[in-house]
């Protein structure tokens, strides 16, 4: 039996899935202390019960996610407008080298997973959600190109459930091993903080306007600008589409919002709101993994999660050698550059939160680093979604992929 549930309902639904995850983060400290998105919770409680109601009531939940696309629009055309060229370039020389080392990583790590897939039987496209689909992009990039593989490529249905079940492995694993790399790189080099940081000036993260009071004037104009990104770059995507180029429908909004905020950085025509731009993004984001969940459909999950969890297991591994022997060497070989290596086993397996979970965790008991607390969350947070996007398309152009 179906049950048919309309489009505010749907909404209704999605909120209470995600307010379920808030409450559980709050009262049980192993979700809490490895940074488990509140609607990953609330979203996998739903979906136990409508397995449930599947299986001993024949009775499956038909939501209106007429809602979705647009709440995932908002939250990548926000991570555009929160790429300011500006920011990258004050945050100095170890952000712009933290950004490459990353993205390196990104390469191979799809190299990883496109060749682990090809060569047990696997589709392509299932390497690239055991990789930095998944893994550097976090569940909402999983839920994204899951849709995408399933109406342009013809990926089944149950990719959806795979991909948020590769992320949600991937942020557990990614709060496990990090601490361990970089305690292993302290003690065998006998690193210690140094004695002397240099004050971080608070505009190298936040611009000044970050301190003006968030108002419903400032959000509504934020919401223009968003709007207007998502407006533009949807006649972008249907025009590449009609040419025979097939990107995500998120790209070009995204690299509009790129556009947007450095030309209004540089001619300081107009001032974007960061926080405005954060409280969108973050909304946006929660709402959209809140009603993905919602379908989940765990019973079809068992055929595909054991060739998935071989894949992240090895990507693991890999991330563990590369934070250990090549991130923490191009990064100073130092004190700061071990906290570093740390903070990469977090985002490069889960999210920019468990990254500074591993890094804080490190220095309550090592010492400070505001080097590493201004490196890693402003590449993470900023940047390394843009050029994941970028790796992304990259292999989505490769003949072996997805044919």
């Amino acid at each position: 039996m179906n049950i048919e549930i309309g489009i505010i309902e749907t909404l209704l639904v999605a909120l209470l899935i995600l307010f379920a995850g808030y409450f559980c983060n709050s009262k049980i400290a192993i979700l809490r202390n490895n940074n488990i998105p509140e609607p990953v919770v609330g979203g996998i409680i739903f979906s136990l019960i409508a397995a449930i109601a599947y299986s001993y009531f024949d009775i499956v939940f038909d939501f209106d996610m007429s809602f979705k696309k647009p709440f995932m629009t908002i939250f990548f055309t926000t991570v555009g407008l929160g790429a300011s060229f500006k920011l990258l370039l004050k945050g100095g020389p170890k952000v712009v080298l933290f950004l490459v080392v990353t993205s390196v990583y990104l390469i191979l790590q799809n190299a990883v997973g496109v060749t682990l897939a090809m060569s047990t039987g696997m589709d392509s496209l299932m390497g690239l959600l055991g990789g930095s689909v998944t893994l550097s992009g976090g569940h909402g990039n999983g839920a994204t190109y899951a849709d995408l593989f399933i109406s342009e490529y013809g990926m089944p249905g149950s990719v959806f459930e795979l991909a948020m079940a590769a992320a949600t492995l991937g942020l557990v694993l990614g709060g496990l091993v990090g601490g361990p790399v970089s305690k292993r790189l302290i003690k065998r080099h006998n690193l210690k903080p140094a004695e002397y940081h240099e004050e971080v000036d608070d505009t190298v993260t936040f611009s000044p306007e970050d301190h003006d009071l968030v108002t419903p004037k400032r959000m509504m104009e934020t919401l223009f600008v968003i709007l207007l990104c998502m407006v533009v770059g949807h006649i972008g995507h249907i025009a590449l589409k009609e040419a025979g180029v097939i990107l995500p429908s998120f790209l070009i909004p995204l690299l509009f919002g790129v556009l947007a905020t450095n030309v209004c950085e540089f001619s300081k025509v107009y001032t974007i709101s960061r926080p405005c731009i954060d409280l969108w993004g973050t909304m946006a984001l929660s709402i959209f993994l809140a009603m993905a969940l919602m379908s989940l459909k765990i019973w079809e999950l068992a055929n595909l999660a054991g060739p998935m969890m071989f894949i992240i297991l090895i990507q693991t591994i890999v991330l563990m050698m590369f934070a250990y022997f090549i991130t923490f060497r191009i990064m100073g070989k130092n004190y700061d550059a071990a906290i570093m290596a740390g903070g990469h086993c977090g985002f490069g397996l889960g999210a920019t939160p468990t990254a500074v979970a591993n890094m804080e965790a490190l220095v309550a008991r090592h010492g400070p680093s505001p080097q590493a607390f201004l490196v890693v969350p402003l590449v993470g947070a900023f940047f390394i979604d843009i050029t994941n996007a970028l790796v992304i398309q990259l292999y989505l152009s490769l003949p072996f992929v997805g044919n």
